[in-house]
C-alpha cells in the first residue's frame, strides 16, 4: 500500500469522523448542564434535509448551513420545552424526538430523494495542498472539517476557562445548589440544549452537503446514536471526544472499504462494525468509575422551589 493510498484513507477517516465530532461536542455541552437528550439522530437528519433543500432551491451553501443549525436548534427547543418547562421524562422525549425527526425529514425530502450536490468547496492553499502525503491530509478539506478541530478547543476553553462554563458545570453537578445561589437553572439548560441542537443540525448539514452530498431518507444511519455513545466514551472530556470520533471514523471506513482492502469478511458483518463497536465501548465504559467526570444531575428533572 503506497503513501497515496494511505493519505486517501486518512482523508476518508477525517471526513467520516467530522459529523460525529461536531454532534458529540454539542451533546457534551448539553449533558454538562445536566440534561440528557437522546434525540441527536432526529436533529441531525432534520439538519441534513433542510440544508440540502436550501442549497438545492437557493443555491447558497452558507445559508444552507445556517438553516440546518436553526432547524436542529428548533427541534431541540421543542425537547427543552417538554422536558424543562413541562418536566416530561427526558429519555422518552428524546426517543420521540428521534422518531419525529426521521418522519418529518422523510416528508420534507420526498421530492429531493436521489438528487446530488457538488459538495462544499475545499479550502486548498496552492502549493501546500499539493505536498505529497501531508498536503491532502492537512490542506484539502472544507471549512467544516477545520471548524470541528477548532470546536474541540473552544469547548475545552469554554468549560474550563470561562465563568459561563463554570456555571454550566455547576448546574449539571447540583442544580439545587446552583438555584439556591441565584443561577437560573432552567434558562441555562435551555441555552445548552438549543446549542446542542444547533451542533447536531450542523453535523447533519455536513452529511448532506459534504460527506455524501445528496439526500436519502434516514441518511444519518445511526450516527446520532454513535455521537451519543462518544460522549460517554469520552467521559465528558472534549479531547477524548476527538479521539473517539476518529476511532469510530476509522471503523466506518473499514466498513465501507474492508473488502477492497482484501478483508475476506461478509459485507453484512462489516456494516455491523460501527454499532458493534459502540456496544462494546459502552460495556467497557460502564465498568469504569465515572464519578469524577459524569455530571451528578444528568437526566434529573429540576423542580424549582416556590
Amino acid at each position: 500500500m503506497d503513501m497515496t493510498v494511505i493519505s486517501l484513507i486518512v482523508v476518508s477517516i477525517i471526513t467520516a469522523a467530522t459529523p460525529l465530532l461536531i454532534a458529540a461536542l454539542g451533546e457534551l455541552i448539553v449533558e454538562k448542564s445536566g440534561v440528557l437528550n437522546l434525540g441527536i439522530e432526529g436533529m441531525m437528519v432534520i439538519g441534513a434535509v433542510t440544508g440540502f433543500i436550501t442549497v438545492q432551491t437557493l443555491g447558497s451553501a452558507p445559508l444552507a448551513i445556517v438553516i440546518s443549525m436553526l432547524s436542529g436548534a428548533a427541534l431541540a427547543g421543542i425537547f427543552a420545552f417538554l422536558t424543562l418547562s413541562l418536566q416530561a421524562n427526558q429519555v422518552a422525549t428524546g426517543l420521540a424526538l428521534t422518531i419525529f425527526g426521521l418522519g418529518l425529514s422523510s416528508l420534507l425530502g420526498r421530492e429531493f430523494v436521489g438528487m446530488s450536490y457538488e459538495g462544499l468547496p475545499k479550502l486548498e492553499i496552492s502549493f501546500l495542498s499539493e505536498l505529497p502525503f501531508f498536503g491532502p491530509i492537512l490542506f484539502g478539506h472544507d471549512a467544516l472539517v477545520y471548524f470541528s478541530f477548532l470546536l474541540v478547543w473552544l469547548t475545552f476553553w469554554f468549560l474550563n476557562k470561562t465563568r459561563a462554563g463554570l456555571i454550566l458545570r455547576a448546574v449539571g453537578e447540583s442544580h439545587s445548589a446552583a438555584h439556591s445561589i441565584g443561577y437560573p437553572v432552567i434558562k441555562i439548560r435551555y441555552l445548552a440544549v438549543i446549542y446542542g441542537g444547533a451542533m447536531s443540525g450542523l453535523a447533519g448539514a455536513y452529511l448532506s452537503l459534504a460527506y455524501s452530498p445528496m439526500w436519502a431518507e434516514a441518511m444519518t444511519a445511526g450516527r446520532g446514536w454513535i455521537a451519543l455513545a462518544l460522549v460517554v466514551f469520552a467521559m465528558w472530556l472534549p479531547s477524548r471526544v476527538l479521539i473517539g470520533a476518529y476511532l469510530f471514523g476509522g471503523i466506518t471506513i473499514l466498513q465501507l472499504h474492508g473488502q477492497s482492502f482484501g478483508i475476506d469478511i461478509p459485507s453484512e458483518f462489516l456494516s455491523m462494525l460501527p454499532y458493534l463497536a459502540t456496544i462494546l465501548v459502552l460495556v467497557v465504559i460502564s465498568r469504569q468509575n465515572q464519578s469524577n467526570t459524569k455530571p451528578a444531575c444528568l437526566g434529573q428533572i429540576f423542580y424549582p422551589s416556590k
